[in-house]
């Protein structure tokens, strides 16, 4: 599947995460997170490295499949929810 910079954006904000929070868990720049959200090229390892810190927050990821990309938050195992 594809990883789209639109994903990236919505992934951060479902998650309440800013550019310098993304970064640090993925371990690269501020910089490079900045580039890959306004679509400009990246190594596919650096592409990796934004969407699994993003899937290990929670998030997952839905193909186009004609209605356009999106990304949605996991279900917490009862195990994990606070209360």
């Amino acid at each position: 599947m594809i990883f789209l910079p639109v994903q990236c954006r919505m992934a951060r904000a479902a998650l309440g995460l800013g550019v310098r929070e993304l970064a640090a868990a993925a371990k690269v720049s501020i910089d490079t997170v900045a580039r890959f959200e306004r679509g400009d090229e990246l190594k596919e390892r650096t592409i990796e490295a934004l969407r699994h810190a993003l899937e290990a927050g929670g998030v997952e990821f839905i193909d186009e499949n004609g209605g356009g990309p999106g990304v949605r938050l996991q279900k917490r195992k009862p195990e994990e929810r606070k209360g």
